[in-house]
């Protein structure tokens, strides 16, 4: 049976294991300027890589989640863990373009198996029904603190060796998070009707459900948003911030240029996203999940709205980054919470991963477009309001999604 306190040993080490997966994952960026000066590649070949990355993370989450099912929970996190590993320790010998964007293919793979899925799934299934909005919502916070720390243990790192040497010290460290193994005990917390239903009857109940296809829609702004303000924020707030005064307050902090400004920014982001997160959490035990995220989407346009709409200033910078922040992965425990509550818990991690699916694929279009229209208009302000726009239509979507749960359906004959 599902356990009543918020704090269990599957909540410890979940955390962990997605603490360590994204503090990796959220630090590939410090490696731009290094790997591209030792090979003299023009940015965007290693930009392309991570674009690749988050489209692999999409497409391997349906399957590790599916793996998790079949097989075990514990089974798809070891063979998360030893695909990013072999990810990194391969891309310490890679000499190529080509052979970091194979290479991170690997790696997109690893982040699907030891990511959100599967871990929040094992974390879903050991929580109580009155809890498990709250303990989803401290999962994804611990994914979030691992992007607060993992930029800045890269760039420490950095300052002792090369970083060839980094990847494999990252690659020791994802295997290392395997001894939280022990603690993912997870009950099965599903009926005996829903332990018998089969994936494909689950999967075809839920592709015909209109409520799954607007909820698979509506996360696709989500990782668009999410994607475009991480890969460009920093260089859209150096080229349009205004000067930073020298005898502010922002000086006095260490945060002289708007270059600094920028890769603060994104540090501010992640902290208020913790706090986000677990205020979303903890409200999806009261109100419908649907109409939270309404307000989270709305929230956004809103605020992305004004940013692009006033003059650009430090100070600016700092109240978007804030407030965006807060909104930043509020969306991950509501969605998976309703998709769980929804459809059940015995299939959550294929049936999760699916949607993140449309979450990643936004990402890749944040990025890719992002740079794309920056160098045919000369500035973000299109790829901007497109993702305004997007984020107003997730509001809209999820407005008539119903959250109540489907009945399970047992197969009609013992070989469904």
């Amino acid at each position: 049976m599902p356990q009543s306190r918020l704090f269990t040993p599957v909540l410890v080490g979940g955390c962990i294991i997605m603490m360590i997966s994204f503090a990796i994952r959220a630090s590939f960026g410090v490696f731009q300027i290094p790997i591209a000066e030792e090979f003299s590649w023009p940015r965007a070949e290693f930009s392309l890589a991570i674009a690749i990355q988050n489209l692999a993370w999409g497409i391997g989450q349906p399957i590790f989640g599916a793996i998790a099912e079949k097989m075990s929970d514990r089974k798809a996190i070891v063979l998360g863990a030893l695909l990013y590993a072999a990810g990194l320790v391969l891309s310490s010998f890679a000499v190529t373009p080509e052979q970091h964007q194979l290479l991170e293919i690997l790696v997109g793979f690893g982040v699907a198996g030891t990511g959100f899925g599967v871990i929040l799934a094992v974390v879903g299934r050991a929580s109580s029904d009155e809890n498990r909005s709250m303990t989803l919502a401290i999962a994804t916070a611990a994914g979030s603190a691992g992007q607060v720390i993992g930029a800045p243990a890269a760039e420490w790192l950095l300052g002792m060796m090369s970083w060839q040497s980094v990847f494999l010290v990252f690659a020791a460290a994802v295997l290392a998070s395997l001894l939280c193994l022990p603690m993912l005990r997870a009950p099965e917390a599903a009926s005996k009707a829903e332990i018998e239903e089969s994936m494909t009857s689950i999967l075809g109940k839920a592709f015909r459900d209109p409520t799954y296809t607007l909820i698979f829609l509506g996360f696709f702004s989500c990782g668009y948003q999410l994607g475009f303000v991480t890969a460009h924020f920093p260089a859209f707030v150096t080229e349009l911030c205004g000067p930073i005064d020298p005898g502010g307050i922002l000086a006095t902090m260490g945060i002289s240029t708007t270059s600094a400004l920028g890769a603060v920014s994104i540090s501010v982001i992640g902290v208020a996203n913790i706090a986000g997160t677990l205020t979303a959490g903890w409200l999806g035990k009261f109100f419908p999940r649907k109409y939270l995220l309404c307000v989270i989407y709305t929230g956004r346009t809103i605020v992305a709205a004004w940013f692009i709409l006033t003059p650009i200033t430090p100070a600016s910078v700092l109240i978007f980054s804030a407030v965006m922040g807060s909104l930043w992965l509020a969306t991950v425990p509501l969605t998976s919470g309703i998709i769980a509550y929804i459809y059940g818990l015995r299939y959550m991690g294929t049936l999760y991963g699916i949607v993140f699916f449309s979450h990643q694929l936004g990402s890749f279009l944040g990025v890719w477009l992002g740079g794309r229209l920056y160098d045919v208009t000369g500035d973000y302000t299109l790829v901007w309001w497109i993702g305004v726009g997007v984020g107003a239509f997730s509001a809209i979507v999820h407005l008539p999604v119903r959250e109540k749960p489907l009945p399970p359906q047992a197969p009609m004959n013992a070989a469904a």
